[in-house]
This record gives structure tokens, sequence and C-alpha cells, in this order.
């Protein structure tokens, strides 16, 4: 085991180990540190601690002293020079045509080195830069081509969610993220939804990985997990009682006929609660004028809704009657025989001829006419007994002129014709 302390330079940088040695160094003091950059001003993060000899970078540098105000004098100095390294630079690489975007510049606690960090898409040649740059600023002059990533944590930012981004406020070292992790999570594969500031994955993919993964392994770790309902519980089984099978004793007869002292209180009992005479003709006299009451009532309800019912039937009744009745069959047929006494009347001299076909035509009109009667009256014998006597001496009335008329001419078959004098006189 070895003592060490976490000392880090940057906000947010990296963390490196170094022996305190005798010096009493606490978390939060400033200390001088030599690293292979050189002398080196910083701040302890992390106390003294016992860690394996296996993570320490060997060979472990120690702790040069703790720093001073005049420490923290020379750092701002310091940082006063970079920002107007930072305009040179600006200058000389427009001035050289270079396609390189510088980001940071960095002095050395001591002076002894300027490192300027730049992006690029390919490789630059900056050999006449670094020239112009160590004869302006006199000393060594280093150009560190950094990613993405390491340029968004230099320059910072506010991140997708609103934060400031994870890199430049907390996160010391990049972790490696792939588009696995946010098949694991169930994100949307879109880029613009899972990217960050500089283009790639976002870091904060890989803070939740090891929960999924787990999850994978036992459902019960996953943050949405919903345990199953319980099973009902069991109905309790209910005890067997053992029922009496024995038939129960007769009760004895003197246990259940009363007494005569008994049966003498109950029977003035009987007597105190009867009611008076005049008062059981009381009570019957309201219970039946009451009983009438009820009845009457009863009987006007029935007696009215009777008599609504009679008052609609008779209105019915009187419909019906007012409304005349008119035989439309028989008009038809007045009408059809009409029309074949003209015709007959029309052709009745054309000859003998005609006479021979109108008798045939008649005979078929009349069987057409008779068959049309037939079916014209459905109520057959009922219905022909309901009509006057007099409409069927009318009928025979108005066919003596066409039978006249028919036996002396006859008809003609295309029309239908008028029927002959011999079948009308049959």
């Amino acid at each position: 085991m070895v003592c060490v302390v976490g000392v880090r330079f940057k906000l947010a940088g990296k963390v490196y180990y170094f022996d305190p040695g005798e010096l009493p160094v606490a978390q939060g003091d400033r200390v001088i540190v030599e690293t292979v950059r050189g002398v080196e001003y910083g701040e302890v993060v992390v106390g003294p601690k016992m860690v394996p000899e296996d993570e320490v970078v060997q060979p472990l540098k120690k702790v040069i002293r703790i720093g001073n105000d005049r420490d923290a004098q020379i750092a701002e100095a310091n940082k006063r020079k970079e920002k107007d390294a930072f305009a040179i630079a600006l200058q000389k690489i427009e001035a050289h045509n270079l396609d390189m975007y510088l980001v940071d510049v960095e002095y050395t606690f001591d002076g002894s080195k300027i490192i300027f960090y730049f992006t690029a898409e390919g490789r630059v040649d900056f050999r006449e830069l670094v020239r112009d740059l160590a004869s302006v600023f006199r000393t060594r002059i280093e150009m560190r081509q950094i990613g993405v990533r390491d340029e968004a944590k230099l320059l910072g930012g506010i991140g997708p969610c609103g934060r400031v981004l994870c890199c430049t406020s907390f996160l010391g070292e990049f972790a490696p993220v792939s588009i696995r992790m946010a098949k694991d999570q169930n994100l949307s594969l879109n880029p613009s939804k899972i990217s960050g500031l500089c283009g790639r994955l976002m870091c904060c993919l890989r803070f939740e990985q090891e929960t999924y993964e787990a999850a994978k392994k036992d459902p019960t770790l996953a943050p949405a997990y919903v345990p199953p309902p319980l099973p009902d519980p069991e109905p309790e089984e209910m005890p067997e009682v053992e029922w009496l099978t024995e038939p129960a004793a007769p009760v004895p007869a003197e246990a259940v006929q009363p007494g005569a002292g008994d049966r003498a209180r109950i029977a003035g009992a009987r007597e105190d609660e009867r009611p008076s005479r005049r008062e059981r003709g009381r009570n019957r006299g309201e219970g039946t004028q009451e009983g009438n009451a009820v009845a009457q009532d009863e009987t006007a309800e029935a007696g009215s809704a009777g008599g609504e019912r009679k008052s609609r039937r008779r209105a019915r009744r009187r419909s019906k009657r007012q409304q005349p009745r008119v035989d439309d069959s028989r008009q038809e047929r007045s009408q059809a025989g009409g029309n074949r006494e003209e015709q007959g009347r029309a052709e009745a001299g054309r000859g003998d001829h005609g006479r021979r076909d109108g008798s045939q035509a008649g005979e078929q009109s009349r069987r057409r006419g008779h068959g049309a009667r037939e079916g014209g009256e459905p109520h057959g014998e009922a219905a022909s007994a309901e009509r006057p006597a007099r409409s069927a001496h009318r009928r025979r009335r108005r066919r003596r002129p066409a039978a006249a008329v028919g036996g002396a001419a006859g008809g003609t078959a295309s029309d239908g014709g008028a029927p002959a004098a011999g079948e009308a006189g049959g």
C-alpha cells in the first residue's frame, strides 16, 4: 500500500496521484508538483489515502511544496498571458492560411512551455507556424491536436438536458459509449436525440448502463418493474361439526298444558282486553264508512274508464256511418256495359257474317263479364242479399235494348262485342 494524494490542474480535469511525503497536505490545498511537462500548480481534490501499488503509475512523483499567495499571483498572471497568446496565434494561423481551428492556450507554471490546442479535419503542416510563435514568445511551443469531445470539454456549454456539460463540470475521463447502450435503454435511435454538443453519443448513456445490464439478468431490478399481483388467499376450511343424530326426548303433556291458576289468569286478561259492546259498534261503523268510501271511489274510477271506452266506440261507429259506401266494381261493370251497348249499335248493320262473329264474341264477352262479376264480389251471396231488389231490375232494363240490337245485328269480336240476342234472352 502507498500513501498518495489526488491533484487536479483544471476544472473537471483528470486526477493524478502524487506522493505527499512528510508534508501536511489536506483536501483543498494548493500545491506545487513536478510533472512530465514541468512544474505545475494544482489543487488537492483527494486527501491522503492508502492505495494498492497496482493503481499507481510508476515512478510516483512527489509534492514539492504547498502553494502560497505568490504562487496564486503567478497562476493569475499566466491566465492573462494565455489570452494574449491566443490572439497572437490566431493572427499567425490566418497569415499562414492553415486549415485549423484554435481552441485553447495553456501556460505552464514556470513559463517554460506554451501549449496550443486546436482541431482539424486532417493532418496540418504547422512547422512554419511554430517557428513564428517561438520567435514571438521566446519559449518552447507545443501544438496539440484534439478531438471534438476534448473541444467540448475545454469550451463548455449547456447540454440538451438544460444543465452544464458533464465533461466540463465533473467528468474527468471519457468512457466509451456505443449505440448498443441506447438500444438497451429503449431510447429513440434518432441521432439528434442521443447526440451531445460534440456530435457524438452523449456520455450520460454510460451512467445507467450498469442498471439496465443488471435488469436483464434480474427483471426485478428494472426501474419500471411492477411486481405481479399477489394470489388470492385460499379460503379457510370450516371445521367439521358433529351433529346429533339421536332424536330429542318427548316433552310430557303436563308441561305443555297450563294449570288451573294459569287458565284463570289468562281468562281474566282476555276479559280485560276485550272491548265493550259500544266500542265494538263504533269501531264497526267507522270501518264500514271507510270501506264504503273506498268502494265508491273505486266504482267511480271504473265507471269513468268504462264511459270513456264506450264514448270512443260510439265515435268510431258514427264515423263509419257517415262515410259513403262506393262499389267500385259495380261502377266499372256499368261503364263496361254502356261501352258494349254503343259498340253493338255501331256494328249492327254489317251482315250475317258479322252477326255470327258477333254472337261468338258476345258469348265470350258474356263469360268474361260473368267471371269479372264473380271475382269482383268476394262476399258472394251475402253481398248480393244486401243489395236492394230493384238493382237487378235496373240491370235487366239496361240490357234489353242492347240485347234487341245484338239479336238483330250482332257484335264484333275485336272489341269484345255485346252479348247476342239469344244469349241475352236466356
